[in-house]
């Protein structure tokens, strides 16, 4: 397996799962409906796990923008690679993303709220205020991208990293900071699921809200950035 193949495997697996639990807790129908927030965060947490654990060897499974940008900065990755990581983590996301709704087609059907359908898909905050918005996205990113790190054995990326620590990290940061923007903390993991709400047919479905799809890629650049810097610092 290439490491753009595996990229686009892990990240696919990491959607599918990951927004596929916000479907199983939000969708008509669904047996797991009004699983609330506990259910959401383990799922994505083990989302995380199955995505680092089934590609890690391969392509140190990055899976995220910000992850791949931080390894960068610090000198853990070559730049040369950053864009083919890129977009093999953004079309995995979107293809994620539609498997996903594939397997909850009939419950999107019966699901009247259209903020319910697209919140299945990406990220929105819950009070909306673009300046905290971003703070939050650039604080849990910060968080996740130092963990990382440390986590991480010296002079490699997340090849490196056993499955269940990273998707603890990822569990106690939407556990204490998700309440306020939902943690997108991977720009891939909301632009490509947002790119796929726009595109699918939807019945009933409202807009895509790209005039906040900025934040959860910004915020999770700026924190990763800053995680990578004081790492270096810190060393």
């Amino acid at each position: 397996m290439s490491p753009f193949l595996a990229e686009f495997l892990g990240t696919a697996l990491l959607i599918i799962l990951g927004n596929g639990v916000v479907a199983n807790v939000l969708l008509t129908k669904s047996k797991g409906q009004n699983g609330g927030w506990i259910v959401i965060t383990f799922g994505w947490a083990m989302a995380v796990f199955v995505g680092v654990y089934t590609v890690g060897s391969v392509s140190g499974a990055h899976l995220s923008p910000a992850v791949t940008l931080a390894l960068a900065v610090a000198g853990k990755f070559p730049w040369a690679d950053v864009p083919m990581y890129f977009l093999a983590q953004l079309l995995g996301a979107i293809t994620g993303s539609v498997s996903m709704w594939v397997a909850y087609k009939q419950h999107f059907d019966q699901t009247a709220d259209a903020d319910l359908k697209m919140a299945v898909f990406c990220t929105s905050p819950a009070i909306r205020n673009p300046f905290y918005n971003l703070l939050t996205e650039i604080i849990g990113t910060f968080v996740l991208i130092l963990g990382v790190f440390y986590i991480a054995k010296p002079g490699v990326g997340l090849g490196a990293l056993d499955a269940l620590p990273v998707a603890l990290l990822v569990l106690a940061i939407g556990l204490s900071l998700g309440g306020p923007t939902g943690y997108a903390i991977n720009p891939a993991r909301d632009l490509g699921p947002r790119i796929a709400h726009f595109l699918l047919p939807i019945p009933n479905k409202r807009n895509s809200d790209w005039g906040y799809a900025w934040v959860p890629i910004m915020g999770p650049f700026i924190g990763a950035a800053l995680a990578a810097l004081l790492y270096m610092q810190l060393q």
